[in-house]
């Protein structure tokens, strides 16, 4: 800033008015400045300028996600940018590429940083995770699940009901041969855990399952599906924690000459453009991927403009889309 006042021949306060409060100066006084920034190449510390201001905001909202690969995740990033863009914030983003430690120490970072507020992915924070956020005095919004204790606000839904409803709609379409195929993380589990509690209701004891390492890819279904058909013949219809897995299934029974949903209904999640492209078209689950971020970026800028309207908790639901291939 030195630098560019000489350049400019003006004084300190005068390029950090420019800077700050440009409708404060003449537009001769701001011109000269800011040709002075232009030939100068110089940035201003946005960090610096705004924890010295008023309030000690960043301006600065951070999220962490599983990964960015997936489009069911980038779709609530983008939306949740967007909203908080409109209300004058930018988004920090971090990826956790589902390892739990390595979301502590985003979240530590984070704070570091400084940022205004706070989005996470699921509600399995750890005890001393959870206490340290709440000793931070920031807001922070839990997505993509529900509880009734979270950290502070939370936007998503239940994932346990998910797989139960999964359940219910391929027993009500005569489907008694279960199976599930999904990661080996937390959400996919509560998925697995409602689907065999809505087979065990309809009296459905025995349900197959395949937990992938995520990351999980397409490729990851076909292989699978194949293991758990050939130790279950009974097998008729299959619960996939994602359309890109289902799609694998439906590719695998055209490569078998299998019929579906005829020999094998496929179940999807997500409703992703594939499921409405593939061929026959996925039945799914419908969940709300860019609500969440809408939601999520709504909360936090009513509580960093210091009102605290609507509920903590919302659930948005999901919603079960029947289709050719159930």
């Amino acid at each position: 800033m030195s630098d560019v006042a000489r350049e400019a021949g003006v004084s300190l306060a005068t390029v950090s008015r420019a800077i700050n409060e440009p409708e404060k100066l003449s537009a001769e006084k701001l011109a000269l400045v800011r040709a002075a920034v232009e030939r100068l190449g110089y940035v201003p510390n946005l960090n610096a300028g705004s924890l010295a201001s008023a309030g000690g905001k960043s301006r600065i909202v951070a999220a962490i996600v599983p990964t960015v690969a997936n489009v069911v995740f980038s779709e609530t990033v983008d939306a949740l940018a967007q909203t908080l863009a409109r209300g004058g914030y930018q988004l920090l983003l971090g990826q956790t590429s589902y390892r739990s430690g390595d979301e502590e120490g985003l979240v530590e970072a984070f704070l570091g940083r400084r940022v205004d507020g706070l989005v996470l992915t699921g509600t399995t924070q750890s005890a001393s995770l959870r206490a340290k956020l709440k000793r931070a005095g920031i807001p922070v919004v839990q997505t993509w699940d529900l509880m009734d204790k979270p950290i502070d606000m939370l936007v998503g839904f239940s994932n346990f009901e998910v797989g139960r409803a999964a359940a219910e709609h391929l027993i009500a379409r005569g489907h008694r041969g279960l199976g599930f195929i999904g990661a080996q993380e937390e959400r996919s589990r509560q998925r697995l855990e409602g689907f065999r509690a809505g087979a065990a209701a309809h009296g459905v004891a025995d349900v197959q399952a395949e937990l992938i390492l995520p990351p999980v890819d397409i490729a990851d279904a076909g292989p699978r599906f194949a293991q758990m058909a050939s130790r279950c013949p009974e097998l008729n219809a299959v619960f996939c924690n994602n359309d890109m897995l289902a799609a694998g299934v439906v590719f695998e029974c055209h490569q078998r000459g299998w019929a579906v949903p005829q020999r094998m209904a496929v179940l999807g999640l997500g409703d992703l453009p594939i499921a409405r492209a593939a061929f026959p078209r996925l039945s799914t689950v419908e969940v709300r991927r860019g609500q969440i971020g809408t939601r999520a970026g709504q909360m936090l800028l009513s509580r960093l403009s210091g009102e605290r309207s609507g509920a903590d908790i919302v659930d948005l639901g999901f919603e079960v889309v029947t289709r050719a291939s159930t």
